[in-house]
């Protein structure tokens, strides 16, 4: 479980900021969920045979005996928050979430304990349309972004029927080539053997290549949904895979799933995965109502951000206050407020700690400020404050207390660069 620190924070609210007013602009609105749930929450809506729910959840009881877990994704918490406080109604419902999950799984590159998720979720339609809409604004996120090294893949896992009896012919195959399969399949073969299709041994390749497929079971309305799917995203243009092997970990997924992979980082390149789980809902004790969704990882996604980018640093304060004096520290911090108040968007670092005016001047530069507004007794007493440019080769000059915030406002405008102003002897 990793710390993210103030030098990175900066990237992690750029891509933040971006995904939340994309997905806001789709008319998606956002859920805050709890990060702890009734274990039964996940081990009903996952699966108990998956390896999510079998390995991965940090679960535990609290004081009264009650099983507890730590969310290991976004979906079971959602659809239960709607279904309990009644807010699938009619229309499509839709909503995103952004947070941490947790799954104990191994520590390596792109996989970690406490992971952070995006989550966009819709409720109430059946219709292909929902499918495209989700897909079609995850790619848009990586154009937002500036992503360009992904590839979409897509399959369709057809009616929970049609799944069920694709599942009998998966056993009855892998049954007859038990042999060429590790423990992990053999522990899923009668508890999950879709999972087997999933496997990354590389000794397995050509048995689960010659593994029967999905569409040799498949339903007609499951078909032309994902005929209608298709056809939607080639309308819109959008290139696509399609890999008959794409199952997804969660025992809810129907019809539609898909993932957005890159190969730049290493295994673990799956950046964004979804799908529709139309049963989920009624699972749960709602209404009979179909829903689609879609999670990406953020930590994936700014990892693979981190390739292509230079190296970024913090944003630095427009201006920096320098404080020489009793009567400036004193008179400088009602001063910081009160500009503060005037310009809400103003980032002004206050100098702390004293020091001679040379050596907080070294501290302003080094914070790659703009400006450095110089307050000494002197100023003070005039009721003045010298601006000095630090990234510029211009004088520095003395301004009215009052006049302040109108004067940083016109020198920060970046539309209106500022004049030369007069010279004045330093404090």
């Amino acid at each position: 479980m990793h710390d993210v620190l103030p030098d990175e924070t900066h990237r992690w609210q750029r891509v933040e900021r971006r995904v939340r007013a994309l997905l806001e602009s789709s008319c998606y609105r956002e859920i805050r969920l709890p990060t702890l749930e009734k274990t039964e929450l996940f081990s009903r809506s996952i699966g108990l045979a998956t390896d999510i729910v079998n390995k991965e959840m940090y679960t535990f009881p609290d004081r009264n005996g009650e099983s507890l877990t730590l969310r290991p994704e976004g979906t079971a918490g959602c659809v239960r928050a709607l279904v309990q406080h009644g807010s699938l109604h009619a229309g499509v419902c839709r909503v995103w979430y952004c947070g941490p999950m947790f799954r104990r799984e191994r520590p390596q590159q792109g996989r970690l304990r406490q992971f952070h998720q995006v989550g966009a979720e819709a409720f109430g339609s059946v219709a292909a349309e929902l499918d495209a809409e989700l897909i079609l604004m995850s790619a848009r996120i990586w154009k937002t972004l500036g992503i360009t090294s992904l590839c979409l893949q897509l399959n369709s896992l057809g009616s929970a029927d049609a799944r069920q009896t694709y599942r009998s012919h998966l056993v009855e195959y892998f049954n007859d080539h038990r042999a060429q399969l590790d423990d992990d399949s053999i522990k899923r073969l009668e508890s999950n053997p879709l999972r087997i299709l999933d496997s990354k041994n590389p000794a397995m390749q050509s048995l689960i290549a010659a593994a029967p497929p999905m569409s040799d079971c498949m339903d007609e309305e499951s078909t032309a949904h994902f005929a209608t799917l298709r056809a939607l995203l080639d309308g819109a243009g959008l290139d696509y895979e399609i890999n008959p092997r794409l199952v997804r970990g969660l025992d809810y997924y129907n019809r539609t799933v898909f993932e957005w992979v890159t190969d730049r980082l290493g295994a673990q390149g799956t950046l964004c995965a979804g799908g529709r789980y139309d049963g989920l809902v009624a699972q749960f004790g709602g209404p009979d109502t179909p829903a689609a969704g879609f999670a990406m990882g953020l930590e994936r996604v700014l990892a693979l951000l981190a390739l292509d980018e230079a190296v970024s640093e913090p944003r630095a304060p427009q201006v920096y206050q320098v404080l020489v004096g009793e009567e400036a520290l004193h008179s400088g911090l009602q001063l910081a407020e009160q500009l503060r108040d005037a310009m809400p968007t103003l980032s002004l670092c206050m100098h702390c700690g004293g020091g001679s005016f040379r050596s907080q001047l070294k501290k302003a530069d080094k914070s790659r400020a703009e400006y450095a507004l110089i307050l000494g007794n002197a100023e003070v007493t005039r009721n003045t404050v010298l601006i000095k440019p630090l990234r510029r080769d211009t004088a520095q000059y003395e301004v009215a207390r009052e006049q302040l915030a109108d004067e940083l406002s016109r020198l920060l405008r970046p539309d209106e660069p500022a004049a030369d102003a007069p010279q004045e002897a330093a404090s």
